[in-house]
């Protein structure tokens, strides 16, 4: 199926140029293609949201030879590097070097080219900066446009449509999304006319499979579903799963017969597993079935490596002697630059061991230039299975035969979650291999508790909306005030899709108001009509019951604030009663926190737990029960020294008190409280004998009302929120100096200058930090190490809070976190998203880099401070770090701190971090 917009005309006919180039093609584009193509030649911006693998890039390419053609420029972005790197070979290949340029956040190759292919963020920052280069540009190729639904990097998309030039055709191209048409009449209201070109039609078809046991059964009746007006499952699959569910119950299985594909493999008498069967016998049973190759996708870094190491020890090989010749002259060619010294600390060995029989994982802690080989090799049929986490669905051009899903069930960095079918979608996407396979094939692993009617409603489910994240940030808000001025900062955000989102929502919103007051309405008739006793009485009633709620939040907010006061007044070493939670019991105070907003002391338990504490810990105010010694420097982040410690506050003696009394409530003295009480009980319909009748009616009449006025708040907080919180930001930038309003005009200070080319999400805590001084005398280690602290974010939960190597940067990291407090402080008492606390679990590893330790010793140091880190975690902390460091080169209002962040750049840039920078 495919639509396209109704608002722009698209030729019936091919024109000059895309007859010039399909000619070049060796292959016939697709309807979909030729339309957008179309549209494209005859001036209009294009959005094309079609299934992964569909051909979206070739439009993408019909812009490149647009611009070409007409002696013009064209920016071709992608979201990743990665993604620039293979759209820079392949344009390269097909133009010649002179004619490509490539630019990422490490590399800048031939910058002037009329093609030049660069990470998003790039061109988000040449338009703040009106970098010459954006003169001549008449095309930009948006690909993987849906990311602007990221909530991390999403505003950077939207950033880059509101704020190219007009004249600039733009071309967007997307993953199927169900409400394309939506983005693409915003799309036209930013930027003019828009074609809307989605087609839902997969390249390759894909066919939906469940593996239970050994037995590879078919999702879907393909035979019942030809008459059927919607998919059909399997009943063969359904019988099999109830009646081993069954079994399972009983304790005792025996596999039924099956027939066919449903029934390949049979079943094995004895006890009943739930669990899938072991990876190898899984690849081993689709290579039996001619399903490789395939990517399997784990969910967890370390269950892909250990999918390979159990496929190892298997003894499981997939390629001939040959093949592996092959593999290992890949290898040799991407590693060559590799230092010999790091190879065994980076696993290379066993790496290579699984190469060369086929196998690989796949994910963001391996080496980069370990991926790249992975994905080269996948790529050439060479790696017959690859084990990988989500990252790899997320636009690399990696497609398999099959694709194998473990679970259902992700951890989304917060908590684990269903998954979604927008993202069933995009995983199983990869799935079949244009112009190699005939078809593509996903499979679920089934275990307890997976369906055959989820997966089903995975794999057919076909809403899954695009979502703007867009919100504006320091950074975006000082580019904003220097290019536009306030009022046409406000104008824009007033367009951005997010707002757009918001307002559409406000329709629905008031059509919900409206029937809420007339269901009001109705509802106050049956209790009387306005002038009835009883009406009077339910608004009573519904005030006594809010002065109940406000006396509750008062309390709450009460032992709140005595809370916070408390922990304040603690001191190190004092020994004071958890009373609840995880980490209930004696804790001892290792480090305190004045902060008079929301202090966070750093606390050690007596179960060896160190961690931050908070007054949600504390119902009821905190007082020390004792003190105990503590030695100058604690390191909490060893286990040893919180086994020792733990260990000498359970010796103290010191007991936690018992459950405390019952706080009085202050709803006992209140006295508005006590006359409404009155009032209600006085009150005549107090003894009406239909009282319960009425109540019942009342009760829906309140609801009724209090929905109605929160459908109606949020329709005045959805109008012009973003003007409203771009507010905010402007009035924190002019209470810190970095605007200022003079002659009825706000404008940016020498010092909010130096913050629009901070593009960190610290932005505004860099920016205090290089205005205040915090971090000159640095030398460069040193820097580096505390740069870190505001880049670096820790995979594990648990504190960091290194002391750091040296008194220099001990002393830099705590002015660094007073400034952190001062700014949240600042940012809660006008609600605006708190910046990223400090993480110190880099700091380390960073500093003995830089002073140019081997790559061994500084992994086994960070790994001795708590903070192991894989190869690839690594380079990629240190390639965020050089970033950072790039930026407050050019920032820095000092040429010391300047110097010194150029020297810490080379000095990092080294070795591995260096090998495969794009």
């Amino acid at each position: 199926m495919s639509t396209e917009s109704d608002r722009v005309i698209v030729a019936d006919l091919d024109g000059p140029r895309l007859t010039e180039f399909t000619s070049l093609l060796p292959f016939p584009l697709d309807p979909f293609q030729r339309r957008a193509c179309r549209a494209l030649e005859d001036g209009h911006g294009v959005l094309v949201c079609a299934p992964t693998g569909a051909g979206k890039t070739v439009v993408g390419e019909f812009a490149v030879h647009l611009a070409l053609s007409s002696g013009a420029k064209c920016f071709y972005t992608t979201p990743i590097k990665a993604l620039s790197n293979q759209k820079f070979a392949e344009l390269t290949a097909r133009y010649g070097r002179g004619h490509v340029g490539l630019l990422t956040g490490d590399q800048s190759i031939n910058s002037d080219a009329p093609i030049v292919v660069m990470t998003t963020e790039v061109l988000r920052n040449m338009l703040y900066a009106e970098s010459p280069a954006l003169r001549g540009l008449s095309h930009v190729v948006m690909d993987e446009v849906h990311y602007l639904a990221d909530r991390f990097r999403g505003a950077v998309w939207e950033e880059v449509i509101l704020h190219l030039p007009e004249d600039v055709r733009l071309v967007s191209l997307s993953a199927t999304v169900s409400n394309a048409e939506e983005f693409g009449a915003w799309m036209e209201t930013v930027r003019g006319n828009t074609a809307v070109v989605v087609d839902e039609t997969r390249p390759v078809p894909l066919w939906q499979h469940i593996l239970v046991g050994r037995r590879l059964f078919d999702l879907f009746d393909v035979d019942a579903n030809a008459g059927a007006s919607g998919p059909v499952i399997d009943k063969t699959l359904v019988r099999y799963v109830k009646e081993r569910v069954n079994a399972e119950r009983m304790g005792a299985w025996e596999a039924p017969r099956g027939r066919g594909r449903s029934g390949r493999g049979g079943g094995r008498p004895g006890r009943p597993e739930s669990r899938p069967i072991p990876r190898p016998e899984v690849i081993k049973l689709l290579d039996e079935e001619g399903l490789l190759p395939a990517i399997t996708f784990v969910f967890s870094r370390a269950g892909c490596d250990s999918a390979v190491d159990q496929c190892l020890r298997s003894g499981l090989r997939l390629t001939t002697e040959e093949q592996a010749v092959q593999i290992g002259e890949v290898i040799e060619r991407h590693t060559a630059e590799i230092p010999r010294g790091d190879l065994d600390v980076l696993g290379y060995w066993e790496w290579r061991d699984a190469l060369e029989r086929g196998l690989a994982a796949h994910h963001a802690g391996m080496l980069p230039v370990f991926r790249h080989t992975v994905e080269e090799l996948f790529v050439r049929g060479l790696v017959r299975a690859v084990f990988a986490t989500e990252t790899l669905a997320l636009g690399i051009n990696m497609p398999a035969r099959t694709v194998v899903l473990e679970r259902l069930v992700k951890f989304n960095g917060e908590t684990h979650a269903n998954l979604s079918p927008g993202e069933y979608t995009q995983l199983t996407g990869r799935a079949g291999r244009r112009g190699i396979d005939v078809e593509g094939h996903a499979v679920v692993l089934w275990q307890s508790g997976v369906e055959p009617t989820e997966v089903a409603g995975l794999a057919t489910t076909r809403t899954f909306p695009l979502r703007s994240s867009f919100r504006p940030s320091y950074n975006m808000a000082i580019n904003l005030v220097e290019r536009m001025g306030v009022d046409a900062s406000r104008a824009l955000l007033e367009r951005s899709f997010a707002q757009y989102q918001a307002d559409a929502s406000v329709v629905g919103l008031v059509r919900g108001i409206e029937r809420g007051a007339a269901t009001r309405n109705e509802l106050r008739t049956k209790l009387g009509g306005a002038d009835s006793p009883y009406v009077e009485y339910t608004e009573l009633r519904a005030r006594l019951k809010e002065r109940e709620r406000e006396l509750e939040r008062q309390g709450r907010t009460d032992r709140r604030n005595d809370a916070v006061t408390s922990l304040v007044g603690l001191r190190r070493g004092d020994v004071i009663s958890i009373p609840s939670g995880r980490r209930s019991g004696l804790a001892v105070v290792l480090e305190t926190d004045t902060n008079s907003v929301d202090p966070r002391p750093l606390v050690l338990t007596e179960d060896k737990w160190a961690g931050r504490v908070s007054s949600a810990d504390f119902p009821t105010p905190v007082s020390a029960l004792g003190s105990m010694r503590l030695p100058r420097h604690v390191d909490h982040r060893t286990a040893r020294t919180r086994r020792d410690l733990a260990s000498a506050l359970r010796s103290t003696g010191i007991t936690p008190p018992g459950r405390g009394r019952r706080v009085r409530s202050s709803a006992a003295d209140d006295r508005e409280l006590s006359t409404l009480r009155r009032a209600v009980r006085s009150h005549p319909c107090h003894t009406w004998p239909d009282r319960e009748h009425l109540a019942r009616l009342a009760e829906k009449y309140s609801r009724v009302e209090r929905e109605t006025d929160a459908m109606r708040q949020k329709v005045a907080a959805t109008t012009n929120s973003l003007a409203r919180t771009f507010d905010r930001i402007l009035a924190l930038l002019t209470e810190r100096g970095y605007v200022e309003h003079a002659e009825g005009e706000v404008r940016v200070t020498e010092r909010g200058s130096k913050l629009t080319r901070l593009y960190s999400e610290s932005d505004l805590l860099v920016a205090e930090c290089l205005a205040e001084g915090v971090w000159r005398g640095l030398g460069p280690a040193e820097l580096a190490s505390v740069v870190s602290a505001v880049v670096f974010e820790s995979r594990q939960e648990g504190e960091s809070m290194a002391q750091g190597p040296t008194g220099n940067i001990r002393h830099a990291l705590a002015r660094t976190l007073a400034k952190w407090h001062d700014l949240r402080a600042d940012e809660i008492r006008l609600k605006l998203p708190p910046t990223r606390e400090p993480d110190t679990g880099f700091m380390i590893a960073v500093y003995k880099w830089a002073r140019k330790e081997s790559l061994e010793d500084v992994l086994f140091a960070a790994g001795q401070h708590g903070r192991a880190l894989s190869g690839g975690d690594f380079v990629r902390w240190c390639r965020q770090v050089i970033d950072l460091l790039d930026q407050i080169r050019t920032a820095a209002p000092d040429t010391e701190v300047s110097a010194a962040a150029s020297k810490a750049i080379s000095a990092i840039r080294r070795g591995v971090v260096a090998v495969d920078a794009a």
